[in-house]
């Protein structure tokens, strides 16, 4: 029997790809997100399959990041990036509607936005 892992719950590989689609296209088209937006390059192709891959290894499925681009180093990556309270919580809001857009459960929304928003956190790197 297959563990019930985030990443099947959700739908696996289609409904991640999709949920990365509407994470980005509400960071470009929002502008309640316009602070996270201006972090990213102008074609966020390149930052929406980044995020397609961690998430991927990071719900439970297939461990793309780390084949394709090595550790995440999460930290590391983010610090060139000024990441205080506010970006963070753009960020988690920005994924909270992606979530719901999509479609995900709300008991499986949830537990995730918790997820979410503490290695959103963890990503901080400017006084409170």
């Amino acid at each position: 029997m297959q563990e019930q892992t985030p990443y099947i719950l959700i739908g696996g590989e289609r409904m991640l790809a999709t949920l990365c689609d509407r994470f980005y296209e509400l960071m470009d088209t929002v502008p309640q997100f316009a602070t996270i937006r201006a972090l990213h390059p102008a074609d966020l192709q390149s930052s929406r399959d980044k995020l397609f891959m961690f998430l991927s290894g990071w719900l439970g499925g297939p461990d793309l990041y780390v084949q394709n681009v090595g550790h995440p180093m999460l930290r590391r990556r983010h610090m060139p990036f000024a990441i205080g309270e506010d970006e963070r919580d753009q960020w988690v809001a920005c994924m909270f509607l992606a979530m719901e857009a999509v479609g995900i459960e709300a008991a499986l929304r949830e537990q995730l936005l918790n997820a979410f928003f503490n290695t959103a956190d963890f990503m901080r790197n400017q006084p409170a």
